[in-house]
This record gives structure tokens, C-alpha cells and sequence, in this order.
């Protein structure tokens, strides 16, 4: 029900682009949007896990000087039934983790600076496993596919903002079907943008809680992680974060103001309570 679900959200994303296309430029315009859709989506699928590492300035992390981690990924990922994925450094002192790649052959796990100075090994465990049960449930492609779509409507939203601004040409207006049509260009659009993609990653957020807490056999250090991990979110920012991969990590790298009214990610609360159920079903 949840993948339906998941395959649903992402057909009104398409949808909303191809609207937004029709908007600009009429039929022609829905058409060419469809098609960039289609490359995008092409281009995330082949490059997701390098685009993205490269935003967060990513190094790649050496076994040799990160010996107990790399076992630890390797043993988790042998319970996940999955190939160990390449592991990365984020230099940010802000605790978070995601996970990229289009499958679990070509799959990465990063962490940042400050998630490997504020838990312990059992909660490490626990991050570890939620990420790698995103890898196992191909979360990691849908995610950067949602990724890749927000940041174009995000992208055409700015610059019909930017048009109007300057005062656009009458054809432009009639394109974009005169005041309503900007406005749900350049206000509605995002908004219904981060919506769904707030709705897709709650699915799968709770999903990865459940069968990451599976994977490392103890539910309640996972649900220290998030408590641990959540507080410092409001403490430490997170230099390099963006709207359009805040999904992607296992906490929200986004801290205040309108981006967190929209959340990616369950509530905290909720996320701990049905963890600390699990581990009393255990």
C-alpha cells in the first residue's frame, strides 16, 4: 500500500511539472516540460548519488582510517541482506546521515562530522541500519527522483518570479494564464511541490524506522539517535542544507522559519513512540 502510495505522489510531482510547463508556454510548453521531467529523472537515476554528494562537499571515507565503522556498515549491511555501500564524510558539525545511489550495487551512506562525535556506538548502529533499510527498500532512488523534480519547479517558480518582477512580456502573461496563472506559478506551485514531497518522505521515513530497527536488532538506540540528533538540530545549523534534499537525510537539516512549518519528516514524537512500541513487541 505504501509503495502504491509512494508511486502515486510521485505521478502528481510529474504532473504538477507538466501544469507548470502548460502554464508557461501552452501545449508546446507541457510537452517540454514532460520531456524534462523524463531527463531529469534519467539524470537522477545515473547521477543522483554524485550530485548530491558534491553539494555537501563529500569526501569518501578510507577503510583503513575508519576500521571500526566500516565493520560496523559491513555487518549491518550482511543483516540487511544487501552489498556494503561506499561510505562518506560530510565536514559539518551539525549529527545527520543520508542515503543515495540508484540501488544497493551502487549505494552510499554518509555521515557528518558531528554524528560520529555525538553517539555512541549503539546508536551509530541504529542510524546506520535506518539509512541501509533505505537502501534495501530503493528509497534512495525515489529520493533523489523527488529531489531532482522539486528543484525544477522550485527553479521555474524563481524565474517566472524574476519575469514578473521585470514585467515580462504581454504574450508571457497570456502564456501563463494572465494574474490567477502567475500566482499559482510562482506561489502555489512550490508549496503544493513541498507538500507531496513531504508526504512521500513520511512514508518511507517510518518505514526505514521500522525495519532499521529490525536490521540492528535494538529499536530504542535508534530512538536515542533521533532524540539525540533532533536536539542538536536546533542547536547546530547546517551550512550547506538545501529545501530540495532535506528529505534525504534521516533527520531534517533544516532548522526554523517556513521550511520547517513544511517538514520532510515525521514528527519526532511520533516517530520515537512507535519505536519504543517496537522494542516492546521484541
Amino acid at each position: 500500500m505504501n509503495s502504491v502510495k509512494t508511486v502515486g505522489l510521485l505521478t502528481l510531482l510529474t504532473v504538477l511539472l507538466m501544469y507548470i510547463g502548460r502554464l508557461i508556454g501552452g501545449p508546446s510548453g507541457m510537452m517540454m516540460a514532460f520531456m524534462f521531467a523524463i531527463v531529469m529523472n534519467f539524470v537522477s537515476y545515473w547521477y543522483s548519488d554524485k550530485i548530491v554528494l558534491a553539494m555537501y562537499k563529500a569526501q569518501e571515507i578510507d577503510p583503513s582510517s575508519q576500521p571500526e565503522l566500516y565493520e560496523m556498515v559491513e555487518r549491518l549491511a550482511k543483516n540487511a541482506g544487501i552489498p556494503t555501500p561506499r561510505l562518506f564524510y560530510i565536514p559539518e558539525e551539525k549529527p545527520n546521515a543520508f542515503a543515495t545511489g540508484r540501488n544497493p550495487d551502487h549505494a552510499v551512506v554518509a555521515v557528518t562530522a558531528g554524528i560520529l562525535r555525538a553517539l555512541n556506538k549503539q546508536e551509530l548502529e541504529g542510524v546506520l541500519a535506518h539509512e541501509l533499510s533505505h537502501v534495501k527498500n530503493r528509497d534512495i532512488l525515489i529520493g533523489s527522483m523527488v529531489a531532482t523534480v522539486v528543484s525544477a519547479i522550485s527553479m521555474i517558480a524563481s524565474m517566472a518570479r524574476w519575469a514578473s518582477f521585470f514585467g515580462g512580456s504581454r504574450n508571457d502573461r497570456e502564456n501563463s494564464g494572465g494574474v490567477l496563472g502567475q500566482l499559482v506559478l510562482m506561489i502555489l506551485a512550490p508549496i503544493m511541490a513541498m507538500l507531496i514531497q513531504m508526504a512521500i518522505s513520511r512514508t518511507r521515513e517510518y518505514m526505514a524506522d521500522a525495519s532499521g530497527g529490525v536490521i540492528s536488532g535494538d529499536p530504542l538506540a535508534l530512538a536515542s539517535a533521533l532524540k539525540k540528533i533532533s536536539e542538536a538540530s536546533r542547536r547546530v545549523p547546517m551550512m550547506s542544507a538545501t529545501p530540495a534534499t532535506a528529505h534525504m537525510f534521516i533527520v531534517n537539516n533544516l532548522s526554523g522559519g517556513f521550511s520547517s512549518l513544511f517538514s520532510t519528516h515525521p514528527p519526532m514524537e511520533e516517530r520515537v513512540r512507535r519505536l519504543e512500541e517496537q522494542a516492546r513487541r521484541a
